[in-house]
């Protein structure tokens, strides 16, 4: 059964998304908040800024106007980054029919008080249960249908099931779960991950040093998930293990790239200024590591993310704090 769907935000994922639900036979309209920007997407018929070369049918239809972005929609995708997110659901206050349905695919914290992107959503909105959707995918090959794998999550499972029904597709192929905790903190916290084996790469550090930070990586998301109420079972899935292997072992992830380009030298300030995408570990390392701290759960390796990104810390200092640990079992916090 085909839907409206609203779609808010005119990334890179956001305009995947719109192409897999395109291809579906969805009704889909993208929104984003520079008129120019816009006018530019339709008349070239590409998204240049953030998805190159994808050539956009015409049927995918976009808009600046709130009202119009929404007017119908039978589901809203709300695929803003996170830094942003807060401040375009407020925008939207009045506007979103109340019977939509609402699914996150925004992967990080709120920087104010650690939330994760669904708690905001249904605080900001006051509406029911809010999806999220994560996993391992890259905006570029979801765009031109590479087979790919997610997991969409809710405590209404009902809703979990319809967000399924309405994403999944022959190359898009949908799970479901109700850990949305565990969900959500997987697509948060590997971004912060890729930064560290980034870094580790770029300081020419070889495979074994990448897989021992990968390995530890997803340890200490588990630790923090489980310590937040998750399973740790979803760790081991899409939206963990998937996405952390992912994110850390190619060029096509902004995360991994700044902490490269991070280990051979450069300045984070220069790295990301010369960006148009956020780099969501880079901001999301402070609130993964305020969030540690006030659990009382070890994350070493964010810490020292943390450190690199905000603190200046040499790479190769952050490499010796953390080959400087006191051993301890391979189960132990």
């Amino acid at each position: 059964m085909s839907s409206k769907i609203a779609i808010l935000g005119d990334g890179g994922w956001g305009t995947a998304l719109g192409l897999t639900l395109l291809r579906k036979g969805h009704q889909v309209r993208l929104w984003g908040p520079f008129p120019e920007t816009i006018e530019r997407i339709r008349a070239t018929g590409e998204n240049r800024d953030y998805l190159p070369g994808v050539r956009l049918p015409a049927e995918l239809e976009w808009t600046a106007d709130r009202g119009q972005a929404v007017e119908n929609a039978g589901v809203v995708v709300l695929a803003m980054p996170t830094k942003y997110f807060k401040t375009v659901l407020t925008s939207f206050a009045g506007y979103i029919p109340s019977t939509a349905r609402l699914i996150s695919v925004a992967k990080g914290l709120d920087g104010d008080d650690n939330r994760r992107m669904t708690e905001v959503a249904e605080d900001l909105l006051k509406t029911g249960p809010v999806a999220a959707l994560s996993g391992p995918s890259f905006a570029s090959e979801v765009a031109i249908g590479t087979p790919t794998a997610v997991v969409v999550a809710c405590r209404d499972q009902a809703l979990a099931a319809a967000m399924q029904e309405v994403f999944n597709a022959p190359r898009f192929r949908v799970y479901t779960s109700d850990d949305v905790v565990g969900v959500e903190l997987g697509g948060t916290l590997k971004n912060v991950i890729a930064v560290g084996v980034g870094v580790c790469d770029g300081l020419g550090l070889g495979h074994n040093a990448r897989a021992a930070l990968i390995t530890r990586g997803l340890a200490e998301m588990s630790r923090l998930g489980v310590a937040m109420g998750a399973h740790a079972e979803t760790f081991a899935g899409l939206s963990g293990m998937g996405d952390l292997v992912l994110t850390c072992t190619s060029r096509l992830s902004r995360n991994y790239s700044v902490g490269e380009r991070m280990g051979k030298g450069e300045k984070i300030g220069d790295i990301l200024a010369g960006m148009k995408q956020v780099a969501e570990g880079v901001e999301n390392s402070t609130t993964a590591r305020a969030l540690a701290t006030r659990l009382g759960v070890p994350a070493p390796i964010t810490g020292e993310v943390y450190a690199l990104v905000h603190q200046a810390k040499d790479p190769r200092e952050a490499l010796e704090s953390l080959l400087g640990r006191d051993p301890r079992p391979e189960r132990d916090r």
